[in-house]
């Protein structure tokens, strides 16, 4: 399969819709959601075409640390397009598609070991959990961004340019913690599952990937539990959202990045 051709295309129909997404939110053209899904569902659907054939010349499900990359953004765009249509994500493309095509591109270029686990269905379970946990949590992390704009201008009385263009900040809060709580479930299924199928999570090369993975899990939950019983939103949230996140990222690519890139070029 000829992957660069195809994630040039994926490219630029990201470029495309994000472009117009953020436009929308500048307020200088109309909002076209139809438009925007529609070129990053073409530009989704070229993605996962080249994810599945990356993981196939991997022969894993546990695949290296570019691949990796290239699946998540791919289903980061997937979830983020299904879920607007149900709620008001949208802006969120203007930053992911343009990031998903940029990783989807490099990607292709630049090939990384697989794991060399066996895929068992325990495996499975927990990698398909790992990829759709870092996914909507990516996509949380980036309406949290959106939060964290709209909470500082409203604090300083700037409600024109793109704060005019969001939902209402309680809109927007709510929506976060949805995706929140939907991160954390998948989240706390990837841990508990490797903690049963998985040989040893803190084995030498995984004890950083778990107790990253843990310390992520205990940020999100320390910040449900403190919103539902303390009332923690606005700022306070965002950071806490960013915070668990970095943790995330770290333990998902850390690791694999070191081992794979950093040491291989040694």
């Amino acid at each position: 399969m000829q992957a660069f051709p195809l994630a040039l295309m994926a490219f630029v129909f990201y470029l495309a819709a994000a472009s117009w997404q953020a436009l929308t939110l500048l307020r200088r053209v109309p909002p076209r959601s139809l438009l925007v899904r529609g070129l990053g569902s073409l530009a989704v659907a070229l993605h996962l075409t080249v994810s599945i054939g990356l993981l196939i010349a991997d022969g894993s499900l546990l695949p290296g640390f570019s691949t990796s990359a290239v699946l998540i953004t791919g289903l980061a765009g997937l979830l983020l397009l299904i879920t607007s249509m149900f709620k008001p994500v949208l802006n969120i493309a203007a930053a992911l598609f343009p990031f998903s095509g940029l990783v989807l591109l490099l990607g292709t270029e630049m090939p990384t070991p697989a794991s060399t686990n066996g895929m068992t269905p325990g495996i499975a379970l927990h990698a398909a959990s790992s990829a759709l946990a870092f996914a909507v949590l990516a996509i949380a992390a980036l309406q949290a961004v959106l939060v964290g704009i709209q909470n500082k201008a409203l604090k300083h009385h700037r409600i024109r340019g793109v704060v005019q263009a969001l939902p209402p900040l309680t809109t927007m809060e709510r929506v976060l913690f949805e995706m929140i709580w939907v991160g954390m479930g998948l989240l706390t299924l990837a841990i508990g599952s490797g903690i049963i199928f998985l040989d040893d999570m803190f084995a030498q090369h995984l004890v950083h990937k778990t107790v990253l993975s843990l310390l992520a899990w205990l940020v999100f939950a320390t910040l449900l539990i403190c919103h539902h019983r303390l009332g923690w939103r606005g700022m306070r949230a965002v950071h806490w959202t960013l915070g668990g996140y970095i943790a995330l990222l770290l333990a998902y690519f850390g690791s694999k990045f070191v081992l794979e890139v950093l040491l291989t070029t040694n």
